[in-house]
């Protein structure tokens, strides 16, 4: 069986538009969250968001297609192109039925059908444009790259609301280890910050109403929390297996040592009460990566922000990694970037192949006040420097969702 190794990464953020603009800005604790400005939120009882700032997808693309495609899709082609530039890996007719596209999405380009309505509502059906179809398909985030890159290789989309980020990485390793490609670029995208979306989620009472703090507003495990904050953007990464990298003599970030998928059974939003299905997933990725609890020694947290999530999967790590729980430092980018629904486990996952990469584990900001229900090591307000062998990415999604990934650092002779 290949091994699976990360070579090349590429980010588009709430706070950098590059990966070490990313990680420069996560780890010094500075909130992407701020009015939104995508729509005229007046009246709306949420009206905070991490917005992607300052990006232009005519950096990516020519003027015409980015008229024609979707914001998510714009994320996703930029992102594929910086990891495919950091690898230093070219699509070529040599390489291209070998290297695979696996992006997902949360929402994809669901957002259009609102413009699209309001066109066909207030100027009539001959107006509606003729993309909105191709842009609201979900592998829309992952063809234009296949098309872009000329990568001819399995290309997949698949949707698992939340988790969509973490499981790209899990259906990558798969197809890498089974030998159906050489190299995948793989990631997730979602721009949903949208009116229809925003509405919906407030009314739920799934967002955070900080309206007048916008950057203390995502708290994850604080005891003050009171929902997410929707962000937006897209990750991606170059996974290859070990004898390709080598081959061609790329630098390794870190291997993709394994992961799980589970299914709650029980709710289309709210978590199991006692966390089973997150327990379950995070103790079979472990045995995946034939690791015991103790050789994994970080968890990068779904960690919403809010009251049901925090509490659940506290009690999910605590029952995953018995007594080393409360020696396994927690950490949470949401409480920077927002929630990228999609997108949020592959931003976690980029976060935790830097954390190998530099010794660095970045912050949960806003955790002033502990939730006494929310009890294991966190890392808070300030990164912490300590080397990290191995990492837990967390990502549970509505409809009961769980995947988890583990990332570790890259030895030859590790087996």
């Amino acid at each position: 069986m290949h091994r699976v190794v990360i070579t090349g990464l590429g980010a588009i953020t709430p706070i950098g538009l590059s990966v070490e603009e990313f990680w420069a800005n996560l780890t010094a604790g500075v909130s992407g969250v701020g009015p939104i400005t995508q729509f005229d939120a007046t009246g709306f009882p949420v009206r905070i968001a991490a917005e992607v700032k300052g990006f232009d997808p005519r950096d990516y693309m020519d003027f015409k297609e980015a008229r024609r495609s979707h914001r998510s899709t714009h994320f996703a082609l930029a992102a594929a192109r910086m990891a495919l530039a950091d690898a230093g890996l070219t699509v070529d007719r040599a390489n291209a039925e070998n290297v695979g596209v696996v992006i997902n999405t949360g929402g994809g380009g669901i957002g259009e059908l609102e413009g699209a309505t309001r066109i066909l509502d207030q100027r009539g059906p001959e107006r509606v444009s003729p993309f909105v179809v191709p842009n609201v398909m979900a592998n829309a985030v992952s063809c234009p790259v296949s098309i872009h890159t000329g990568a001819q290789g399995p290309v997949i989309t698949s949707t698992s609301a939340c988790a969509s980020g973490t499981q790209a990485f899990l259906e990558a390793m798969h197809i890498l280890r089974r030998g159906e490609a050489e190299a995948i670029i793989a990631g997730a995208t979602d721009a949903l910050i949208t009116p229809v979306v925003i509405a919906s989620l407030a009314n739920a009472g799934a967002l955070s109403r900080r309206n007048e703090e916008p950057e203390r507003a995502s708290r994850p495990f604080d005891r003050d929390r009171d929902g997410f904050v929707m962000g937006e953007g897209a990750i991606a990464m170059i996974l290859e297996t070990e004898a390709h990298a080598r081959r061609r003599g790329a630098r390794i970030y870190a291997e993709v040592a394994g992961g799980a998928l589970t299914a709650d059974a029980y709710h289309i939003t709210a978590p199991e009460p006692s966390g089973d299905g997150a327990i379950k997933a995070m103790r079979r990725a472990l045995e995946y990566a034939q690791m015991r609890p103790e050789e994994s020694n970080v968890v990068f947290a779904h960690g919403t922000s809010t009251p049901l999530n925090d509490v659940v999967e506290t009690k999910a790590i605590k029952a995953a990694f018995g007594e080393h729980a409360y020696r396994i430092p927690v950490s949470a980018t949401k409480s920077m970037v927002g929630h990228l629904l999609g997108a949020a486990g592959a931003i976690s996952a980029l976060a935790a192949v830097l954390a190998i990469r530099n010794g660095v584990i970045p912050p949960t900001i806003n955790l002033e006040n502990p939730d006494p229900e929310c009890d294991l090591d966190y890392v808070t307000q300030v990164a912490r420097k300590q080397s990290v062998r191995a990492a837990m990415v967390n990502a549970f999604g509505f409809g009961g969702q769980n995947a988890v990934l583990i990332f570790r650092k890259y030895a030859e002779e590790y087996y």
